[in-house]
C-alpha cells in the first residue's frame, strides 16, 4: 500500500478524492467547481469515448456539433425543461469588458450588454430542436440520428471530481422520428448500448430500468437508465436515455409531412453518458493499494520493468523486451517498457500498482539466467514465476481473466448488498447499511418524496426485468405489483 494513503474503511470519500489526485487522473482547477483532467485520466476517457463512438456508429448514428451558447428564450419554450435546469444555468450577459471608472480592474462594458442573454449549455435539446425545425420537412427527412461529443456547464454547489463538477465532458445523442413506437424503441436500444458498454468494457454490472416520475429527466415522457452500485453500497446513475415524446417538437414547432400527406409533430429522444463514468470505474474496482483498471480500458495494459546491474545484462533484457513488445503490439495490446534509470524498480512497482496497470512483467537478469520471469496481476496482487517463452500467452490469458474477474467481483458484491425489505421499520434500519433495497412502493410521487425526506433514499429505478409480485408499499401499506430499487446515491 502507498504510504499514508487512506483506506476505504477509514474514509471512503477521502479515499476516492485522494486516489483521483495521486493516480494522476485529475486535479482541482483554479476555477471553482471545475477540474483539470490529466493525461493519464484523459487516456482512460479517450478509450471510453472511442469504444462508445464505435458502438453508436454501429447503430447508425452520426456525430455533429451544436453551439455552446443557447438563447434564454429557447429554454422558456419548454416549461418542465426550464424548471429542471434553471438553478444550474450559467448566463452570459455582456460581450465585452471595460475599465472600471471607479477604480482598478475590469467590469462588463455597459454598452456591450447582449440584447438577449445566453445560457452556457447545460444540455442541448433546445438548440438542437430549433435546428431540426430547419432540417425536417417530410417523412423522407426522418429519422435523424445525431450524437455530439461536447462539454456542458451545470453550476453545481457541491462538487467532486468526475462525479459532479460545474463543467464536464459527455456525449449527447438527439434523434428525431416519425412515430412514437420508433422513438421509444430507439430510447430503449440506447439504454442497452450503455448497459453493454458498462458490463463488457467497464466490468461494472448495472440494473437496466426506468425512472420514477420524480427522477425523470426534465421534459421527458419516460427516462430509462442504468444503475450501478459502488463499493460503499451507494448507487450511481451511470447513463440515461430519454423518450421525449413530442414535447420539444411542439415547443419548437417541428412538423413533418407524413406518408398520408398529413402535417404531424416529430417524436424525439435524447441520451447521454459523461465523465461521471470515470468516477464509476474508480469506485467499482479500486482498492486500498490504489487504482484498479479493467484491461479493456487501461491506457497501459502491460508494463515491463527491467532489473539489471551491467550494460551486458541490460542488452540481453532489451532483446527479450523488444520481442515481447512487438508481439503484444501486433495483438493490439498496449505495453510500456520502463527502463528509465532515474527511478528504481521498487518505485516503479509501487507506481504502476497505484495507477492500476493490469499486468506487470519483471525481467530480472538473475531470473533470466534460468529462463524465468515474474508476472504480477493487479486485480488480486498475485505474483507468479513463469518461463520466459510463456510471456505472450500468459499476458493474453491474464488480461481476459482480469476483465472477467473484475466483473464477477463487482457482481458478487452487488448481490451481497441487495436484499428485499418489506416494512418501514426494517427499511429505516437497512438503508443505513447501504446497498440496494428491493421494496414495494405504491407508485405515487408523494410517497417517494416522503421516503426521500425521511431517509435520503430515492427510487433508483424500476427494473425492466422485475416480475409481478403482489405486495404492500413499505411506507403507506397500499397495494403494489412489483418491487423497485431504493438506495442512497451519488
Amino acid at each position: 500500500m502507498a504510504k499514508d494513503f487512506v483506506t476505504r474503511s477509514e474514509n471512503y470519500s477521502e479515499w476516492y478524492n485522494e486516489l483521483v489526485v495521486r493516480a494522476d487522473l485529475a486535479e482541482n482547477s483554479s476555477v471553482r467547481g471545475c477540474m483539470v483532467i490529466k493525461p493519464y485520466g484523459y487516456a482512460i476517457w479517450e478509450k471510453m469515448q472511442h469504444t462508445l463512438d464505435k458502438l453508436f456508429k454501429k447503430t447508425g448514428h452520426q456525430n455533429a456539433y451544436f453551439p455552446l451558447f443557447i438563447p434564454k428564450s429557447f429554454f422558456e419554450k419548454e416549461a418542465e425543461h426550464v424548471e429542471g435546469f434553471a438553478k444550474e444555468c450559467a448566463v452570459v450577459t455582456h460581450h465585452r469588458l471595460a475599465k472600471n471608472p471607479n477604480g482598478n480592474g475590469l467590469i462588463p462594458d455597459p454598452s456591450a450588454k447582449l440584447e438577449e442573454e445566453l445560457i452556457v449549455r447545460p444540455t442541448s435539446e433546445t438548440i438542437i430542436w430549433d435546428t431540426y425545425r430547419k432540417w425536417i420537412k417530410s417523412y423522407r427527412d426522418l429519422p435523424i440520428l445525431c450524437n455530439q461529443w461536447a462539454n456542458v456547464v451545470r453550476w453545481e454547489m457541491r462538487t467532486r471530481m468526475f462525479l459532479r463538477t460545474a463543467e464536464f465532458l459527455w456525449q449527447e445523442g438527439h434523434t428525431a422520428h416519425a412515430t412514437s413506437e420508433e422513438a421509444e424503441a430507439e430510447t430503449i436500444k440506447m439504454m442497452h448500448v450503455y448497459a453493454d458498454f458498462a458490463e463488457k468494457y467497464m466490468a461494472m454490472p448495472v440494473i437496466r430500468g426506468v425512472k420514477s416520475a420524480n427522477e425523470r429527466f426534465a421534459g421527458a415522457v419516460e427516462t430509462y437508465c442504468i444503475e450501478a452500485m459502488m463499493q460503499d453500497g451507494k448507487a450511481l446513475q451511470a447513463g440515461t436515455s430519454h423518450f421525449l415524446g413530442q414535447n420539444f417538437a411542439k415547443a419548437f414547432d417541428v412538423k413533418f409531412l407524413s406518408k398520408e400527406n398529413k402535417l404531424e409533430y416529430v417524436w424525439a429522444t435524447s441520451w447521454g453518458v459523461s465523465t461521471r463514468l470515470m468516477g464509476a470505474l474508480i469506485m467499482t474496482h479500486s482498492d486500498d493499494n490504489g487504482l484498479v483498471l479493467p484491461p479493456y480500458l487501461a491506457p497501459i495494459q502491460v508494463v515491463i520493468v527491467p532489473i539489471y546491474k551491467t550494460a551486458e545484462e541490460k542488452a540481453q533484457i532489451d532483446e527479450i523486451a523488444d520481442n515481447v513488445i512487438s508481439t503484444l503490439k501486433a495483438k493490439d495490446i498496449s505495453i510500456k517498457y520502463d527502463d528509465d534509470e532515474k527511478t528504481k524498480p521498487g518505485w516503479k512497482f509501487n507506481e504502476y500498482e497505484f495507477k492500476g496497470v493490469p499486468v506487470r512483467i519483471t525481467l530480472g537478469a538473475r531470473d533470466l539466467k534460468e529462463d524465468k520471469v515474474e508476472i504480477f496481476r493487479r486485480d488480486t496482487c498475485e505474483k507468479e514465476i513463469i518461463h520466459k517463452d510463456e510471456i505472450i500467452s500468459k499476458c493474453e490469458s491474464l488480461l481476459t481473466d482480469i476483465q472477467d474477474n473484475l466483473f464477477k467481483k463487482a457482481y458478487d458484491l452487488r448481490a451481497s448488498k441487495t436484499r428485499n425489505v418489506d416494512t418501514w421499520e426494517e427499511f429505516k434500519q437497512e438503508i443505513e447499511k447501504g446497498g440496494f433495497l428491493m421494496c414495494h412502493w405504491d407508485g405515487t410521487p408523494e410517497t417517494e418524496e416522503k421516503i426521500k425526506e425521511e431517509t435520503k433514499a430515492t427510487i433508483r429505478c424500476i427494473p425492466l426485468d422485475a416480475s409481478e409480485e403482489d405486495g404492500k408499499c413499505i411506507y403507506t401499506g397500499k397495494p403494489s405489483k412489483r418491487r423497485v430499487v431504493f438506495a442512497r446515491n451519488y
